[in-house]
């Protein structure tokens, strides 16, 4: 019993040491690859357009085949971290992110770049759920966790944000393939460094790893934003296509917490949904990548086709979103401690709110002031809500489930920014499209191509030239901006939702005392003061020995006597002491 108690314990030193700060930055380098290649494609988009010409359907799963694939196999991955070890399966992933991305920079048809980004979301699935969980048992100190989770959301951030930067400056110098290639170099350098610094870390490893559990939560996932991805392309959603894997997946799901109920080791403890603050750190997360992605994704097409900006333009117009969301991070750890979490949540949705509300303000002429102020505004409001759900998802969650918990947080958000591009391009489309019927000049056929996207508006435009095609060209342009404001109104609806669920997180920042964690810090101290005991009753009997009048006597016995002492007991493991110097020293 000694020596597990003593193991664990190594292990939680070995991890949650010195170099834990270490561990963090490598960590987040991870993290930074993750999140660079989830928006760098956005700004490529045009070019890849034009250079693989996929249709339209096509397009959708170039931009949503990560996140889809990513989000159904994050429960798989993250509990097989805890079972398996999270660091193995992190650096299995890196592997297959930097394979992903050269088949991806190398694609010369739509479905090869398509099953490139599957394969890029596997990667990410075994990368981000690994690197949070590490986080959650580096650092045991609920204050020093809350800091480098700051840390941890901000690199995200930083991630998100400076994909499109630095896409606009790859694709304007070079081709749309190497958005992709520069991930091999970087993979390259983290592997080796992520080997030789990063712990291991496992959870419990009671009982046989739930394949089929695992695998149904899988599909579960895989269905349900499978069915919303075809809403959001334009299918009815009682047809077959979209309510079949909606009702699958639901189901699917459904059949997977009550297997995990009934099971005594399941993947991930149901009890967990049982607390507020857990189940509400949750449906914040969600909501808050749904306004944000599918904003962004809209934000990038009205810079370039309507604003006429280029890519790298693009990007840097985007780059005060980045350095808000990097001051907010920096700060979240300071401004949970003073107002707790229900104020830190819900005054961020709330600063998110009137952050796209003011982008309502934009129109058909770029107003760069107040572009910067709406993404200043909107960086660091939901940088502050992220953080501070993240923080009190994983503070919820024992270090023993820390792969699972840190699944269901990463499941949230790919599943929350999935739902985003469908649901708020939904909404675009629907705005967007009847704008363009009846306008003079152009054919019937021509006005339902212009509907499916603005840069298809433009094409048709000018195929068709002349009045009709300029009438074409005002008339999308029109359409766009139209569905660009009622896209913000519903995001605001959204933000503001979620203000109102904060309501049920708890008021104050608690940092209870780890009881696991205490315990077996307790058992090494005295392990170690066992030790110690031991190794000086070694001491202690070589110093009698030295000190000696003569071989084998002690000072003042005399010549004649006999040896009283004896041979000194042999040193046990671990500096301990056998025989009868134990049992004396117990």
């Amino acid at each position: 019993m000694s020596r597990t108690i003593t193991a664990r314990a190594g292990r939680r030193a070995a991890a949650g040491g010195a170099n834990r700060w270490v561990v963090l930055v490598v960590l987040c380098v991870s993290l930074l690859l993750v999140a660079l290649d989830a928006t760098i494609l956005h700004v490529a988009v045009p070019s890849l357009t034009g250079s693989l010409n996929p249709g339209s359907t096509e397009l959708l799963w170039i931009v949503d085949a990560y996140p889809l694939v990513c989000a159904s196999l994050l429960i798989l991955f993250g509990t097989l971290g805890d079972r398996i070890g999270r660091r193995r399966v992190l650096l299995i992933g890196y592997g297959l992110f930097g394979a992903a991305s050269a088949l991806a920079a190398l694609a010369t048809e739509p479905w090869v770049l398509i099953a490139a980004r599957a394969l890029l979301g596997v990667g990410g699935a075994m990368i981000m759920p690994a690197t949070l969980s590490l986080i959650r048992t580096v650092f045991p100190d609920r204050r020093e966790r809350a800091t480098a989770i700051g840390i941890w959301t901000a690199v995200a951030a930083i991630g998100a944000a400076a994909g499109p930067v630095l896409g606009g400056f790859l694709v304007e110098h070079y081709w749309w393939g190497s958005v992709f290639l520069i991930n091999i170099p970087l993979m390259a350098l983290i592997l080796p460094l992520a080997r030789r610094l990063l712990p291991e870390s496992r959870g419990v490893a009671e009982g046989p790893w739930d394949v089929l559990g695992a695998l149904t939560a899988a599909a579960g996932v895989l269905g349900c934003v499978l069915g919303v991805k075809r809403a959001g392309a334009g299918e009815p959603l009682l047809s077959v296509l979209t309510a079949g894997p909606l009702l699958a997946g639901a189901l699917l799901l459904v059949l997977f917490v009550r297997r995990q109920r009934r099971r005594p080791h399941p993947l991930i403890d149901m009890r967990l949904f049982s607390r507020a603050a857990f189940t509400t750190s949750v449906g914040c997360i969600v909501l808050a990548m749904l306004a944000l992605v599918g904003l962004e994704l809209i934000a990038v097409q009205y810079l370039q086709l309507v604003l006429g900006l280029s890519p790298l333009e693009t990007g840097l117009r985007l780059l005060p979103l980045t350095f808000a969301a990097m001051a907010a991070g920096a700060t979240g750890s300071y401004t949970l401690r003073r107002i707790g979490p229900r104020r830190m949540v819900g005054w961020g949705f709330v600063l998110t709110a009137a952050a796209v509300l003011l982008l309502t303000f934009m129109g058909q002429h770029d107003r760069p002031l107040l572009l910067t102020a709406g993404f200043v505004l909107l960086g660091f409001g939901l940088q502050t809500t992220l953080f501070s759900a993240y923080e009190s998802m994983l503070s919820e969650a024992p270090p023993r489930s820390a792969g699972g918990a840190a699944a269901i947080g990463e499941t949230s958000y790919q599943l929350g920014a999935g739902m985003g591009i469908a649901l708020l391009g939904s909404v675009m489309n629907a705005a967007y499209g009847p704008g363009l019927d009846g306008v003079p000049g152009v054919p019937a056929a021509a006005s339902e191509a212009a509907a499916n996207s603005l840069g298809e508006a433009y094409q048709v435009a000018d195929r068709l030239g002349g009045a009709a095609g300029e009438a074409l060209h005002a008339a999308a342009r029109h359409a766009f901006v139209d569905g660009l404001h009622l896209t913000l109104f519903v995001s605001a609806g959204l933000l503001l939702a979620g203000a109102v669920m904060a309501l049920r997180l708890p008021r104050v920042m608690e940092c209870p005392v780890d009881v696991e964690a205490a315990v077996e810090e307790a058992a090494a101290e005295a392990e170690a003061a066992k030790a110690a005991r031991g190794a000086r009753a070694v001491q202690e009997a070589k110093d009698v020995r030295a000190a000696g009048a003569g071989p084998g006597r002690v000072p003042g016995q005399p010549a004649d006597s006999p040896d009283v002492r004896g041979p000194l007991p042999d040193a046990g493991p671990a500096g301990t002491m056998s025989g009868a110097a134990t049992t004396g020293g117990h």
